[in-house]
């Protein structure tokens, strides 16, 4: 699948250095930092050595009297989301070894690629090491107080002049939870929503379709639990090369329970090398292929009837719509053929409980929120949710992007999705102990304050679009990266013009990304280095909504500095420090205290349970992951006896409570203290004259045997329970709103606890509904992508007409009513390769990953290739609708089919044919460049969450 491209070193002009001979010298940590060039490099070598990555250690020396003790510190990936323990081995102060945890119940001793050379991130010769800015074109050093200054400054001055609003601050899924949170509490402070972060081009649409579906959008189940599947239905994901030691739980599967691995995608991919049964799609045509599947399952009766009696609404219409998809117009427009989606809707209800297993593929697409409520509605019709075994395991990308979203880091909701109308606002005053009118004051408008910012998916716009298209006071002038990597995004023409017209663009960051390279700025761009997660400590929340625990395993090397220490000090150069770090220890080094931050969102994000997880709770499940079952998560026996593996919100009430996390959403099998829980009441008690409460079906233990709203304090009263609140919190109830008060905005979480000591879920019991009605397509709906190669779908599948959404103009119709399908025949998609990650700036800055993938590349069906007169590895142009145009290596295979062509999205640093390295600071280019696949990508949104399309577009391939 991997070429081996050279006997020995990647290409570029610095690989010398970094495949250097191995310093023979013992170094101590002062040596180690005053070298941080080559030796760096050569201690990489020793360390991270494929041949004996586990065995072989760099040395260092014994500081006088230390007796040169090694110690093991405990951390987590800096990857994907699977969430895997590191072993460090750290001596006098240097990261000289590492080891997987063999005692986690996720990784369970394996690694992949990249977690196997994760040491190289903290050590990596290749990192920021100082503060720059871009001085008539060149870069220069200067100090941290200087930048804060200058920077500080000049943002004041924008403020002054165009409002808060004109300042964008995109966060990052790179961020530990505290800072996350304290980000999202930054820009509050601020005064502007205009932040974001990697969650709004990843699984936006899956959270928001999921959410409306059932109540939280987040995974139902978990990586362990799939061990329990009879089948597993994975569409639009790649786990193999996206998060590779989730395979080992699909695999057991397999090999447990003769599970059938059903694979739905338009590219045979490694994942779909393990498949029992692999089905090719048309891109885009998600919907269509549920629905051809869901027409047998309704056609044949194998629907879980009382299951759909008893916890849906809304299945009657998907019925109505589903009748439509006859195997016929099933492959018209997916393309596969009904006999084999009658196999797979058979192998489906033959081997329950399954599972629906998703990623980007689903996720990125102008129809996004119609695909992911799609895979839902399979699973409800299957009567598949909340058992173990089933439910929708949505695998994530970044390692905390579950916890950045969870934690508010979003252009539309305050921490916890408490949203932002003034209620919301309101709660979380409280929780920071600031007068809500200050915070109002902070905003230009109560309007704005209330107001959803740009997505990050669009801050071009916000730059670009003319002033009086944009539903705020001006434009953005001021961008920071803080955290991420641009080449991720789409319209990356655009987006370099964008970065031109901006007064002052940051970044902040442990590399330098694509952000410092693919303008043509000579002044107004600062490169903060940003300490990586190695060299601090805090929370991380894995894909199935654990949370563990990293200890900090360096201090941070070169100048740079942990993430909440930057915020601290910008926010004290903005005059904001002392009212938004009240309840926050602020130590000498100006390093606001992890755990004061992790205790502050504790007290406010009820909503979805992350109150339960105090440092102490996480802590000690890190120490005692060898006490935790490989297969349910809970503990045996211990000092966490029957608790679940990094309490997975929800964790109900207060630390104090203890409830142990629940591991698997909506199962009303066990009792919501005991992890259990039902479809939240979400949407209120009744649509159409139907009841949208569960009948009949309740959690074990509830004395409520039916459906019911969620809990307020006249709740609690009108069943005679409010006695059962003590006096402190029947006060704390009092302050809110009396018996009006919310069981989400109750600071002492009484309601919550007496709730679930009578055996009820504080958010209600309620059906899951099919029909989201606050949706453009309150029932899911194929809609062809707007630039489609079918043009005789158009007018049976139109997709919308153009509208405003997130203050921004937002174009659908009058796109896709151009037909570029004549001049550009091929559809372009893209996703993840095993060896990179993300933007790629720090993958593809670690030697040993990058040895393995050295060549940007298309991949092309060998017929396409033949009739254009293309050889394996011939350069050529992909050419996108917009002018644009990628110069890449030509992949002659059969993983696509004819008339598909697949690109990575990890490459940057060259741009349009021209190579970029001469850009970067020096020694902070990454060993590897090459041209963004973004750059060919194409416009295009999603109808809800303005998630951008990356999965179907269209281009011409010609040889260069």
């Amino acid at each position: 699948m991997l070429r081996k491209k050279t006997s020995g070193v990647a290409n570029g002009p610095r690989s010398a250095a970094a495949f250097a001979a191995v310093s023979g010298d013992a170094v101590d940590r002062r040596t180690f930092l005053k070298r941080s060039g080559l030796t760096a490099g050569g201690i990489a070598v020793a360390a991270a050595a494929p041949a004996g990555l586990m065995t072989r250690r760099a040395e260092a020396a014994n500081a006088p009297g230390t007796g040169g003790n090694v110690q093991t510190v405990k951390s987590v990936c800096t990857h994907c989301s699977v969430g895997c323990t590191v072993m460090a081995e750290v001596e006098n102060g240097v990261w000289t070894g590492q080891e997987p945890g063999f005692d986690s119940p996720f990784n369970l001793g394996a690694h992949c690629a990249k977690g196997a050379s994760v040491r190289e991130h903290a050590h990596g010769e290749r990192r920021l090491k100082y503060p720059t800015k871009l001085v008539d074109g060149k870069w220069t050093q200067i100090s941290w107080d200087q930048a804060i200054d200058e920077i500080g400054d000049k943002m004041l001055e924008i403020r002054e002049q165009s409002g808060p609003d004109s300042v964008y601050w995109l966060g990052s899924a790179k961020h530990n939870n505290e800072q996350s949170y304290l980000f999202r509490k930054f820009y509050a402070f601020w005064g502007t929503n205009n932040g974001d972060h990697q969650a709004r081009i990843c699984h936006s649409t899956t959270v928001a379709g999921v959410a409306n579906t059932w109540g939280y959008g987040a995974m139902t189940n978990s990586y362990n639990d799939i061990h329990n599947s009879r089948a597993i239905f994975l569409i639009g994901g790649n786990p193999a090369e996206a998060h590779p030691v989730s395979l080992l739980h699909l695999l057991r599967a397999k090999e447990m329970n003769n599970a059938p691995l059903i694979v739905c995608d338009p590219r045979f991919t490694r994942t779909a090398a393990h498949a029992d049964e692999y089905v090719r799609f048309r891109p885009g045509t998600d919907v269509g292929l549920i629905w051809g599947i869901l027409w047998h399952i309704f056609e044949n009766g194998w629907e879980d009837k009382e299951f759909i009696r008893q916890r849906v609404w809304g299945m009657d219409q998907i019925r109505t719509e589903v009748a439509r998809w006859t195997p016929e117009e099933t492959e018209r427009v997916t393309g596969v053929p009904g006999s084999q989606l009658k196999r797979v809707a058979r192998t489906l209800a033959n081997n329950r409980p399954g599972t629906v297993i998703w990623c980007m593929g689903g996720t990125q697409h102008t129809n996004g929120n119609n695909n992911t409520r799609a895979y839902c509605i399979l699973q409800l019709a299957l009567g598949n949710m909340g058992k173990a075994g089933g439910g929708t395991n949505i695998f994530r990308g970044h390692d905390n992007v579950q916890g950045a979203t969870d934690l508010g880091v979003l252009c539309h909701t305050l921490p916890g999705y408490y949203g932002l109308a003034t209620g919301a606002w309101k709660h979380w005053s409280r929780v920071w102990n600031v007068d809500y009118d200050y915070l109002l004051g902070r905003f230009a408008s109560k309007d704005l304050m209330e107001a959803s910012g740009f997505p990050v998916s669009r801050w071009i716009d916000g730059v670009l679009e003319a002033k009086e298209n944009v539903d705020q006071p001006d434009g953005l002038r001021a961008m920071v990266f803080w955290g991420h990597a641009p080449n991720s995004q789409t319209r990356l023409p655009e987006m370099k013009t964008a970065m031109e017209k901006l007064d002052l663009l940051v970044v902040v960051d442990p590399y330098p990304t694509v952000s410092a390279v693919l303008h043509d700025r000579k002044d107004g761009v600062y490169l903060l280095p940003a300490a990586t997660q190695f060299e601090t400590y805090g929370s991380v929340t894995a894909s199935n909504r654990s949370i563990q625990w990293r200890d900090k395993v360096v201090e941070p090397l070169f100048e740079s500095l942990p993430d909440h220490t930057i915020m601290y000090k910008f926010a004290k150069k903005f005059g904001m420090a002392d009212e938004m770090f009240k309840n926050i220890k602020i130590q000498d080094n100006d390093e606001p205290l992890i755990e004061d931050i992790t205790r502050e969102f504790n007290r406010g994000m009820w909503t979805i349970g992350y109150t339960g997880q105090s440092p102490e709770r996480l802590r000690l499940h890190m120490e005692n992951q060898h006490t935790f079952d490989r297969t349910t998560l809970q503990a045996v026996g211990g000092p966490c006896d029957g608790e679940y593996y990094g309490m997975p919100w929800p964790c109900w009430g207060t630390p104090e409570m203890g409830h142990p996390g629940t591991p698997i959403l909506y199962d009303p099998s066990k009792s919501v203290a005991e992890g259990g829980l039902t479809f939240r009441a979400r949407f209120g008690v009744e649509r159409d004259g139907d009841n949208l409460l569960a009948e009949g079906s309740y959690s074990v233990g509830s004395e409520l045997t039916d459906g019911y709203p969620e809990f307020t304090m006249q709740m609690l009263m009108d069943l005679g329970w409010d006695a059962d609140l003590t006096a402190e919190e029947k006060a704390a109830i009092d302050a809110v709103a009396g018996p009006k008060t919310n069981w989400k905005v109750d600071l002492s979480g009484g309601i919550q606890r007496v709730a679930i000591e009578h055996g009820c879920a504080p958010f209600g019991n309620a059906k899951a509904r099919c029909v989201v009605w606050n949706f453009p397509d309150p029932v899911p709906t194929h809609r062809e992508p707007l630039y489609t190669p079918r043009r005789d779908l158009v007018a049976d599948y139109p997709t919308y007409e153009d509208r405003k959404m997130y203050r921004l103009p937002t174009r659908f119709a009058s796109i896709q009513a151009q037909d570029f399908s004549k001049d550009f025949p091929t559809i372009l998609t893209s996703g993840r390769l095993v060896e990179y990650e993300g933007g790629g700036d720090e993958t593809r800055s670690n030697p040993w990953l990058a040895e393995l993938q050295q060549d940007m590349f298309v991949e092309i069906n060998p017929r396409d290739a033949n009739n254009l007169g293309i050889k394996d590895g011939d350069r050529v142009w992909v050419h996108s609708p917009e002018g644009s145009k990628v110069n890449v290596m030509a992949m002659v295979t059969e993983r696509v089919g004819s008339g598909v062509v697949f690109m990575p999205f990890h490459f940057g640093g060259w741009y349009q044919g021209q190579d970029l390295r001469d850009k970067y600071p020096a020694g902070a280019d990454p060993y590897v460049l090459g041209e963004s696949s973004n750059t060919a990508q194409t416009y295009g949104y999603d109808s809800v969450t303005n998630m951008q399309e990356t999965k179907c577009t269209l281009c011409r391939i010609e040889r260069a």
